[in-house]
């Protein structure tokens, strides 16, 4: 975390002006906007604003960007405004937010010293590259990368796009926004998922027992593994494979470029790497061919409209003129 420059502690004596922050619990997406004179206040303010019980104290309060714990008040001071804190009670750990809508965490210990420090940092930077050289990548982005955004402080991201802070804000609540929707959308897929299977246990015994009989088909099939042995090997990422393994809807987690990779995969060897059948292989890959093409949709469609709107403020003479003039009432 960058030290806002020039700034100092006040002298003893001094009124202390009220820094405005942001702060929200542990493993929580819902922050507030919170102003505090000093250390000591924002922790105060804390219990009442995010209901924490006294029981639970003291409570620390972590930088959101990486974990860095503030418990001197005169670098509490010479922090920038608008600075995101994480408020964690006596029985809490500081954990980094990954994808799944926002809502899952690894713990701190799982990374390593240069993955905190200087990967994350690395990481947002890039992701905010791409969305300065043009905005519609949002809709590309994994969660894990809109995450990210979400998390770094306003000042710097604001630096880092050459924006405004009030801009930046309205970008950071688009972020918010588009996990939101995503969440939405994978749970709506649960609940239909749901709805299915108790369509399914609902049916005739007869067609119980094709389905059956049909299951015992499809394994005959797949029992020889002689020619899926050859395909065994895949060419996607750890990190992509733990995703379509664990997580509900896992094309809503996924970058653009890694639904694209997922589905280029064969599907014998990507049954294979996460240890299912083919064809729940190839259901997850037509459900991310899905979700990838709509997301090319709308990026196409966003830079359609821009295009449209860069030409007619670039026509010649000013404004065009509207088809139906006013008469001179003179006739001249």
């Amino acid at each position: 975390m960058e030290v806002a420059p020039g700034a100092r502690a006040p002298e003893p004596g001094e009124n202390q002006a009220l820094k405005p922050c942001l702060l929200r619990r542990n493993r929580s997406l819902e922050q507030h906007g919170v102003a505090a004179s000093c250390l000591e206040d924002l922790k105060s303010k804390a219990y009442d604003i995010l209901a924490i019980d006294k029981s639970l104290a003291p409570v620390t309060l972590v930088l959101a960007e990486d974990g860095t714990i503030v418990d001197d008040d005169d670098y509490f001071l010479c922090l920038p405004r608008n600075t995101k804190f994480v408020a964690l009670a006596s029985n809490e750990k500081w954990a980094y937010s990954n994808s799944d809508g926002g809502t899952a965490w690894i713990s701190q210990e799982s990374f390593s010293v240069d993955e905190t420090d200087s990967g994350t940092g690395l990481k947002w930077k890039n992701v905010a590259r791409q969305l300065k050289e043009d905005l519609s990548n949002i809709i590309l982005l994994s969660e894990e990368d809109l995450q990210v955004l979400v998390d770094v402080p306003c000042s710097d991201l604001a630096q880092e796009l050459g924006q405004s802070c009030g801009t930046v804000q309205g970008l950071q609540n688009a972020l918010l926004h588009t996990l939101d929707q995503r969440e939405e959308a994978r749970q709506s897929k649960q609940l239909l998922e749901l709805y299915l299977r108790a369509l399914e246990k609902e049916g005739s015994i007869l067609s119980k027992q094709q389905e059956t009989n049909a299951g015992f088909g499809d394994k005959g099939d797949t029992v020889d593994t002689g020619t899926g042995r050859e395909h065994s090997e895949t060419a996607l990422s750890s990190q992509i494979l733990s995703a379509l393994q664990e997580k509900a809807a896992p094309e809503l987690s996924l970058s653009s470029q890694d639904l694209e990779l997922v589905t280029r995969e064969d599907p014998r060897a990507l049954a294979v790497a996460l240890n299912w059948d083919v064809e729940k292989a190839e259901t997850i890959q037509q459900a991310c061919n899905q979700e990838l093409s709509l997301r090319l949709e709308q990026v196409q469609s966003l830079r359609s409209l821009r295009n449209v709107s860069a030409r007619r403020n670039s026509l010649p003479g000013g404004p065009p003129n509207p088809k139906r003039a006013k008469q001179d009432p003179t006739g001249l």
